[in-house]
Order: C-alpha cells, then structure tokens, then sequence
C-alpha cells in the first residue's frame, strides 16, 4: 500500500466518523495515526464530550471485531483477558477467550478498575499476546485499545501507573464544542443516532497494509536529531522529574511516520514532530508534584520543543 492509498483510506475513515462526530477532525486524525502506527489510545477528559461515541465510530468505521469492557472495582483480570473452564465431558480445562480477544478493544474509565486488573492489560498492549496457564495466544491484527477516563473524579478510581500509561502511544482530549458546533450536534441527533447509521468503509486487510506500509515512511537525519533534541531537552528541564524515555522517544518517531502518510508524504517533516509532541509525550513524563496534571505536562513538553532549533533542510527525497 502507498502513501496516496493510505491517504485515502484515512480519509474515508474521516469522513464516516464525521458523520456521528462535529468538528473534531483533529483529534479524529490522531487517532487514526494511532492504528496505522499500530499504538494505543488513552482519552482522557470530562464527561459527556463523545470519548466513548468517537471509540465506537471508529469501530463501526471499519470491518473489524470490536468489544467494550466496563471497567469497574470488581472486574478481574480474568474478565479481561479470559479464563479456564473445566469441561466434565472432557475431564479437561477450557480456555474461554475473554473480550480483549478482538480487533478495537473500548476499555471504559479503565482508571476505575484497580492495579492487578489494570495490569492484565499489558502483555496485551506491548506483545499482543495473552499468556493463561503458561499458554500464551496471540491477538489477531489488528489490535487497538482505546481506553477512556475521567480526570476530574478521584473517589473510587485507581490512578494508572507510569508503566500502564507508557503503553499508550497517545493521550487525547476533544474538549468542549464550539457554539457552532453545538447547535450541529444538536440538529445532527434531533431524530435519530447517526452512529447506529453508519457502515465499514475500510476492512482489517486494509489497515494491515497500511500497517505494514508506514515503516518505509522517510525521516530524514535531521529530523531524527530534533526528535531526539526534543525528547533529551524534556529530560533536563528542571520542572521536570523524569523526561522522555527511549521508548517514548520512538514512539514520537512511528506515529509521525503514520501522520506524514496520513496526510499523503511518503517523508516526515518538523511539523509533523511539533503536531504530535504534545500528544505523545506530555503522558510519559513526570513533573515535580504535579502528577496528574494533563495541562501543565504539556505546557512543559511544548516549552522543550519551543526551545529546540528546527532543521531547515528539506526532508523530501529528491
């Protein structure tokens, strides 16, 4: 698959998701990069702003399994990731595949199940792979978890630790609509869902190409260098108690690779950098007694790509 036949898968998938979602292409287009650069997402914000809708739209977008655990207190691992049954008939045990056996996995307010469920997420997350009974099953690609959680509320969750949160290639957050905008979404659901309206337009082979593809994507030397300036000014900011690690810093490199295809280059530029910096980075790095707090982390990961020098060669091949 090229960069023109990934370009415009993704935008079949962004136009039938804007179909149920108002003025959000940003954040939508972040999200596909996410599954083309085969990472994760973490949507974090109040409720009642479409986290849960958009994760659904996605899922409706494209012909592939999807399932929706609710996490809570009382959800154990094995709810998660499936458990042995004893058969009778057989005088054997049974593996019951749980529901992260699927293409989109929606973990809803996954910050409110506790740490030992929490965890069962992470073998599935980094190997794709869940081991039960020291038998260890692949996930079948594609697979992505978006998880949601609310940031506002405390009592009753469990805050996700830094290794869970490494897991995720992004935090997003949609915000409050516009005026506009509102008014588009109220006219839009007046009569009907327009999520139960909506068909695939792209299958699993599709986003397993595009999977395949985004690696061949060009990042020349200089823009490696400030990928990496980047993620080494994080970690000598005095605000800042643990920068960027290795991982994250390759993980800003894939999903800028995903982007530049995305919007139809076969090259990364430094913008595509700056526009995911925040995104990719600002959740894997801890300041100085401020955890938790979404804003200021990005403010600080802004301030280390604002005090970066930009290359000014062209990447593009000749």
């Amino acid at each position: 698959m090229d960069r023109k036949e990934i370009a415009s898968l993704a935008q079949r998938v962004r136009d039938n998701i804007a179909r149920v979602i108002v003025g959000k292409n940003d954040t939508v287009e972040l999200l596909l990069t996410c599954l083309i650069a085969r990472g994760h997402v973490l949507m974090e914000d109040v409720p009642g702003t479409g986290k849960t809708m958009l994760a659904k739209s996605l899922a409706r977008s494209l012909d592939c399994g999807f399932a929706r655990i609710q996490f809570t207190p009382d959800l154990l691992p094995g709810d998660v990731t499936g458990i042995s049954v004893f058969n009778a008939q057989k005088a054997a045990f049974e593996f019951k595949p749980g529901p992260v056996f699927t293409h989109i996995l929606l973990a809803d307010e996954i910050n409110r199940a506790t740490p030992r469920t929490q965890s069962s997420l992470l073998e599935c997350m980094e190997e794709r792979q869940v081991t039960q009974d020291g038998v260890t099953r692949p996930l079948e690609e594609p697979f992505m978890v978006v998880a949601t959680q609310n940031p506002i509320e405390t009592q009753g969750t469990f805050p996700l630790p830094e290794a869970q949160l490494d897991r995720f290639l992004m935090r997003l957050r949609l915000g409050y609509p516009t005026s506009q905008e509102s008014m588009d979404i109220m006219r839009r659901f007046i009569r009907n869902d327009p999520l139960s309206e909506i068909s695939p337009v792209a299958t699993r082979e599709d986003i397993r190409a595009a999977q395949k593809a985004f690696v061949e994507c060009h990042v020349s030397e200089p823009v490696l260098k400030y990928i990496s300036d980047i993620c080494e000014r994080t970690r000598a900011m005095p605000q800042v108690n643990m920068g960027a690690s290795p991982r994250g810093m390759l993980a800003l490199l894939r999903a800028s690779q995903a982007y530049a295809l995305i919007k139809g280059r076969d090259f990364v530029t430094p913008d595509d950098v700056k526009t995911l910096a925040r995104p990719v980075l600002a959740h894997r790095i801890i300041m100085s007694g401020l955890y938790g707090h979404a804003s200021q982390a990005e403010d600080m990961v802004w301030e280390a790509v604002s005090g970066v020098t930009v290359p000014t060669e062209n990447p593009e091949r000749t």
